[in-house]
């Protein structure tokens, strides 16, 4: 049986699937369609519908895992003026969408906690778990922010940095992708890359809380 922690934390997950991916998707789909290429406008991808991006495998890693993808938007280059500019803009967009995500869940979390402290809103028990549950919710998008952000394929990363790489080195890459792939998941699931993922994900965290300080103030 899971414990009430577990469950809790299956359903936190399950809400940033439903948000935070449709979210993440709909980022790159969109600022590759401001850069030209319609691609995901006619496959219905700009759209806010989860079920539009939802990749079940994915889906299932990020529940029980903490970890995982939803169905990656299809990008055509050809169609940019600057492939290999605009390809690294559409790649940061979805880690970037995270992390605004993660700040506006953040303005939400720190007023909630203000109304409650000076109005008394909401029972103990309740504004515990509103607390908690938003929380969780800005940690997790900064994880998958930083998560997408790892330089290795088929991740936005290396989309990113993958534009400034020499030719003869990005398509090495490449054609290594599905050992590295997986390399980079054994080295998830055995806790090797959590450790610094999360690390950068806490210093992220502290900016986001530093922006949002006056809110404290209330």
């Amino acid at each position: 049986m899971f414990s009430q922690d577990t469950i809790f934390q299956y359903l936190v997950r399950a809400m940033v699937l439903f948000t935070a991916m449709p979210i993440h998707e709909c980022a790159h789909g969109y600022v590759a369609y401001r850069l030209g290429d319609d691609t995901a406008y006619h496959q219905g991808r700009l759209t806010l519908n989860p079920f539009a991006h939802l990749d079940l495998l994915g889906g299932a890693l990020l529940i029980f895992a903490g970890f995982g993808w939803a169905k990656p938007v299809q990008i055509d280059t050809r169609r940019f003026a600057h492939p290999q500019r605009d390809i690294a803009i559409s790649a940061l967009a979805g880690p970037v969408s995270n992390v605004l995500l993660a700040l506006v869940v953040l303005i939400v979390f720190k007023l909630l906690l203000a109304f409650h402290v000076i109005y008394g809103i909401l029972s103990i028990n309740v504004s515990t778990v509103m607390v908690t549950m938003l929380n969780y919710m800005v940690v997790l998008n900064l994880y998958l922010a930083v998560f997408n952000m790892l330089p290795v394929p088929p991740l936005d990363g290396f989309k990113v940095f993958g534009s400034i790489l020499p030719r003869k080195f990005y398509f090495f890459v490449l054609e290594y992708e599905r050992y590295i792939t997986i390399a980079v998941f054994l080295l998830i699931f055995n806790g090797f890359l959590r450790g610094p993922i999360q690390g950068v994900s806490m210093l992220i965290y502290q900016l986001l809380d530093l922006i949002t300080r006056p809110l404290d103030w209330i």
